[in-house]
């Protein structure tokens, strides 16, 4: 139980680490150029951005540490672990093609990516673990909500 945790907690601050290193792009741009995009009609106020990130960056480390406390060694953990480490590297790029580049289209095709591939991550989690997989959830359904507002950010400008 002390490895599990141990590793769980490695996992959540690997986690929150990517999502502050994507705040520092993010905060580059947030009162500036995003400021004058047009937003679709469904885009929530910024405030709620960082607490929601913050809790799904936990879920995350959460679901990673779960995973990787089957050990490493097995071969599905491994594809799994793989999947998540690929996705959470185009999770970090997002922030940086959108707000750093202020490139609203690379940050699309990005995303994009990032959604199949974490739809791939959550099915791998469930041959592992159906409780990480399950965490996953939010996630997707967050990131699925993101590609819309980025797809509609994108069209409108």
């Amino acid at each position: 139980m002390k490895k599990k945790l141990f590793r769980i907690s490695i996992a959540v601050f690997i986690c929150i680490l990517i999502g502050f290193l994507g705040s520092v792009a993010t905060q580059t741009s947030i009162n500036t150029w995003y400021q004058t995009l047009n937003k679709p009609f469904f885009t929530p106020p910024n405030w709620i951005f960082a607490p929601v990130w913050t809790i799904l960056y936990i879920m995350m480390g959460i679901a990673a540490g779960i995973v990787w406390s089957r050990g490493f060694y097995h071969k599905w953990v491994k594809v799994a672990l793989y999947h998540f480490g690929f996705q959470l590297l185009l999770n970090a790029a997002w922030s940086i093609f959108f707000f750093g580049l202020q490139n609203p289209l690379i940050a699309l095709l990005d995303i994009i990516a990032l959604f199949i591939l974490l739809l791939f991550t959550i099915k791998w989690f469930k041959v592992v673990n159906t409780t990480a997989a399950y965490l996953l959830i939010p996630y997707a359904i967050w990131v699925a909500f993101a590609t819309a507002l980025n797809f509609g950010i994108w069209q409108l400008n």
